[in-house]
């Protein structure tokens, strides 16, 4: 957030402060160069005023329009308008002001004109430190969004790393590897070529495991590769217990998620859906492209949804909190997870991922056949 937009008071004592050290050393030059009287007192102090009203309300201009967004190439044409009006504005309103004051105050000199252009000077002097106001304004705005990026940055890494972490817990932990060893050793003299098919894929799942942190996005290609690695050794462990099925859209391979995303909402579908019922069931993977240029992927699995009260001494509970902080520091508002019951099926959860689709991810379409 913005320096001076979430602390309203320095910004007032900035305002304050500022515009009248201004007032003042205005004043003390027309008194150095000229005699000082306390209309001198009045005009800077009119000024000082006039000033401070202005460049609030270029302010709330630039807020409401967003310029502190904008890039320096596009800001500046729009502050040169705006210091050149301000400096006009001021000086016809205090000039207008002190003309008035001058007639009520000396009825007699009415006649005798106002010295109108030293206000032209005055005009040239409001323009110049109006930019060094902005200098200063927008200067904290820019050097406020140089500071979030590097904040959401580490934010990034942090949760990369504590998915990671969870990773790692849940695929590394003794239980799943000793289950997934002591399964495969006991495949090895009744069907040898399954217990090296499933060597493969507890070697490939580990090894997905290690690098997740070499990469924040990987393609959903990938991703199914993990998932099936992660699917085949739960098969082995449930037998008959567990069935699966992937319907993935083709074009919908290339585009990019973080990693380990869709194995989490794997896990928990088997973990609180397949595993605690005796007769097991089916988990559903589907993952398709939309008309609103996002990626739709959902995994269903039977049950009811029940939030838990507070994260458990495990990774229960942290994955799917630190995936929605992932995805929300990657793609922000375009991506979402949600996970309930299904509206439309009966004793069955829905996890539903959506995230944009990069232009250069959609494969192009394929070309006519020749006549």
């Amino acid at each position: 957030m913005p320096l001076l937009t979430a602390r309203p008071r320095l910004y007032w004592l900035f305002q304050l402060v500022g515009w009248t050290l201004y007032g003042v050393f205005g004043g003390l030059l027309a008194s150095i160069f000229g005699k000082f009287s306390p209309i001198i007192v009045l005009v800077e102090a009119l000024v000082a005023a006039t000033l401070i009203v202005l460049s609030h309300g270029l302010r709330l201009f630039a807020r409401r329009r967003g310029w502190a967004r904008l890039p320096l190439g596009a800001l500046l044409p729009r502050l040169l308008v705006a210091h050149a009006l301000i400096a006009v504005g001021s000086m016809v309103i205090i000039g207008g002001l002190t003309a008035l004051g001058y007639r009520l105050a000396r009825p007699a000199h009415a006649g005798t004109g106002f010295p109108w252009v030293q206000y032209v000077g005055y005009a040239m002097n409001v323009f110049f430190v109006m930019w060094l106001w902005s200098t200063i304004y927008f200067g904290l705005h820019y050097f406020d969004s140089y500071q979030q990026a590097d904040v959401d940055k580490w934010k990034l890494a942090a949760a990369v790393r504590e998915a990671e972490m969870r990773t790692l817990k849940a695929q590394i932990n003794p239980h799943f590897l000793f289950n997934g060893l002591n399964n495969i050793r006991a495949l090895v003299l009744e069907n040898p070529a399954r217990a090296r098919e499933m060597m493969t894929h507890l070697s490939d799942l580990l090894r997905a495991s290690l690098q997740l942190n070499a990469r924040e996005q990987v393609p959903l290609a990938r991703e199914l590769e993990t998932v099936r690695h992660y699917l085949a050794l739960e098969a082995l462990q449930l037998e008959e217990r567990l069935a699966y099925t992937l319907d993935v859209d083709p074009g919908a391979l290339a585009v990019p998620l973080p990693p380990m995303t869709l194995q989490l909402l794997v896990e928990n579908a088997i973990k609180h859906g397949i595993a605690p019922r005796p007769g097991g069931g089916r988990v559903q993977l589907a993952a398709q492209l939309d008309g609103a240029g996002q990626l739709l992927v959902t995994v269903r699995n039977p049950g009811r949804y029940r939030p838990p009260a507070r994260p458990g001494p495990d990774h229960t509970g942290v994955g799917l909190p630190n995936a929605h902080e992932r995805l929300q520091l990657l793609f922000g508002p375009a991506a979402s997870l949600r996970i309930g019951n299904d509206a439309h099926q009966a004793d069955t959860v829905l996890a539903e991922l959506r995230l944009p689709v990069p232009p250069f991810s959609t494969p192009p379409a394929p070309a006519p056949a020749a006549p």
